[in-house]
């Protein structure tokens, strides 16, 4: 029984972690599609927040925001500096910051997530 509980809190998790990447990239591409996507991950909250039993998920959102800074890390993964690749037609240049501080705060936001949502499932089971 307490199996049957934990699986249907997962699609919950996983609403919640859309939700969060979704705002956590608006906020990084703020300049750019970040208001829409602001917007669009506003409308999913309310939508999912409506549903019955979807707060069981919402560490998931904790989890989300930190996916799009593990994607800003791997991005800059050969900084920081000037980062030169040159093919057979020229040479390109970009200026990397460093990953470090990006994987860090990306990966504490996913583990907190995750971690809470395992904390809560087990409470929840143990009633």
């Amino acid at each position: 029984m307490s199996g049957a509980c934990e699986s249907s809190s997962r699609p919950w998790f996983l609403a919640w972690l859309a939700i969060g990447a979704a705002a956590g990239l608006g906020v990084l591409t703020i300049l750019t599609i970040g208001l829409y996507l602001l917007l669009i991950s506003v409308a999913a909250a309310l939508a999912v927040a409506a549903r019955r039993r979807s707060a069981v998920g919402l560490p998931g959102l904790l989890s989300g925001v930190g996916l799009p800074l593990l994607y800003v890390a791997y991005l800059n993964r050969q900084g920081p500096g000037t980062v030169c690749t040159t093919t057979a037609t020229g040479q390109s240049c970009v200026d990397e910051w460093s990953p470090w501080l990006w994987l860090a705060a990306g990966v504490v936001l996913f583990l907190a997530g995750a971690v809470w949502f395992t904390v809560t499932g087990r409470r929840g089971r143990a009633r």
